[in-house]
C-alpha cells in the first residue's frame, strides 16, 4: 500500500511491513469486576497500595480499567481490552448512564433530592441533570440511587456533600446496561455474549441520538429568505 488512509481488516488481511508479518491482534476479552473499597483503580501504584490487578488472578490477556472509581468506592468496574469500546463508554458524547447506590448520612429532604436532580454547582462547574430516588430511609441514615451521565472526578460525592448529605458508602451497580448482580465483591467473571451486545447496542443508540440532536434541520436552515418586494402605491 502507498497510500495513506488505506484501511485493513487485521482478522482477514495479512499485514506485513518489508515482508515481516505483524503479530495478530490479542482476542479482545471484557472482564466484569466488584472493586472492594480499599483498592486504587490502577495497575500500578506507586505508593504500594492495593491495586486492581491484584484481583485479576487467572486473567491472562492485558486489560485496563473502563473508567474509574475512587479508593474509598466500591462496586461495578468492566476491564478490556477493546479500546474503541472503551472510549465510547466514557467519552462524555455517548451518555452511558452510570448508577450508584450511596448511604448518605441525614435524612433526604425534598429540596435536597431536588437539588441533585437538576444538577449542583461545583467548583469545576455545573453538573449534568441526575435520576435520584430513596431506597431506604431512616432516621439519621438513608440509602440512595443515583443515575447520571457524567464522570467528573469523585462527583458523586461532591454533589451530595454540596447538599448536605455526606457518604457514608458508595456502590456503582450499572454501566449502562450492565449490572453488577450477585457478584461478590473482590470476585471477577468475563462478560455474557449478550451483555457485550447490549454494551454495543448501547453506545450505537447514544450516538444516533447525539448526529441526529447536531444534523442541522431542513427546509430554509442556512438560507437568507427572499424579502418579499414592495409595489410602490400608484
Amino acid at each position: 500500500m502507498t497510500e495513506l488512509g488505506t484501511r485493513a481488516n487485521p482478522p482477514r488481511d495479512r499485514i506485513a511491513i518489508d515482508g515481516r508479518p505483524l503479530p495478530s491482534a490479542a482476542p479482545l476479552a471484557y472482564i466484569l469486576l466488584n472493586k472492594p473499597v480499599g483498592v486504587m483503580t490502577t495497575m500500578v501504584d506507586p505508593a504500594g497500595r492495593p491495586t486492581v490487578r491484584e484481583l485479576l488472578h487467572g486473567v491472562r490477556r492485558r486489560v485496563f480499567p473502563v473508567g474509574r472509581l475512587d479508593f474509598r468506592s466500591a462496586g461495578l468496574l468492566l476491564f478490556t481490552n477493546d479500546g474503541e469500546l472503551a472510549m465510547r463508554l466514557t467519552h462524555p458524547r455517548y451518555g452511558i448512564t452510570k448508577t450508584y447506590e450511596v448511604k448518605v448520612k441525614g435524612q433526604p429532604a425534598p429540596d435536597q433530592l431536588a437539588a441533585l436532580a437538576r444538577g449542583v454547582r461545583l467548583p469545576d462547574g455545573l453538573t449534568g441533570p441526575a435520576s435520584v430516588r430513596i431506597l431506604t430511609a431512616r432516621e439519621h441514615k438513608a440509602w440512595l440511587e443515583i443515575t447520571l451521565a457524567e464522570g467528573k472526578n469523585r462527583e458523586v460525592r461532591r454533589m451530595c456533600e454540596a447538599v448536605g448529605l455526606p457518604v457514608e458508602k458508595l456502590v456503582r451497580v450499572a454501566l449502562g446496561p450492565l449490572k453488577l448482580g450477585k457478584l461478590s465483591v473482590g470476585a471477577w467473571r468475563h462478560l455474557e455474549p449478550q451483555e457485550l451486545d447490549k454494551l454495543h447496542a448501547a453506545v450505537r443508540s447514544t450516538a444516533t441520538a447525539t448526529t441526529a440532536r447536531s444534523a442541522p434541520s431542513g427546509g430554509h436552515h442556512g438560507r437568507r429568505r427572499a424579502r418579499p418586494t414592495r409595489r410602490r402605491a400608484q
